[in-house]
């Protein structure tokens, strides 16, 4: 009966130690050192809460002209209508080269676009000044998106 549990008790030493090494263990440590982290793929759309726009054609004429406004109040200090950089950069053809989710997303969020959006970083690396938080709403934000795109020559509705 001793030689039993004896036997025994080294058979469930045995499977305990075998299985430690599956679920935590030494073996799992070291297939911990090959795991590859991926980072989500850049869609041109920034980070926030816009994923998609709804792009008006033509454009609503009450929206580019509440997006001019907002732009004179908040915007026209650092950015200019053509391709001049001030402080921040001109927006001319800026419709051309970024998605309408990126640019509310940089309008509604700058702190994490600047933090994790790779070409928020660049353009802060080029323009050596962070863009301030104006505190946008999102419609506030979709009128100036359509107000670059009228800079943009974008025909506008009636």
């Amino acid at each position: 009966m001793e030689r039993f549990a004896t036997l025994l008790f080294a058979l469930v030493f045995i499977a305990a130690c075998s299985s430690r090494g599956s679920e935590g263990g030494e073996e799992s440590s070291k297939a911990d050192k090959y795991k590859v982290e991926t980072k989500p793929t850049d869609d041109g759309k920034g980070i926030g809460e816009v994923t998609y726009v709804e792009l008006n054609s033509p454009l609503d004429a009450q929206m580019v002209e509440h997006g001019k406004s907002i732009y004179e109040l908040k915007c026209a200090a650092c950015h200019k209508l053509d391709d001049q950089r001030v402080v921040g950069p001109g927006w001319k053809g800026l419709t051309e080269i970024r998605k309408p989710e990126w640019l509310m997303n940089m309008i509604t969020n700058v702190d994490i676009m600047l933090a994790e959006d790779p070409t928020a970083q660049e353009l802060l690396k080029e323009c050596l000044v962070r863009m301030p938080n104006q505190n946008m709403t999102i419609e506030d934000a979709r009128d100036i998106v359509e107000f670059m795109y009228a800079n943009d020559g974008q025909e506008i509705g009636s």
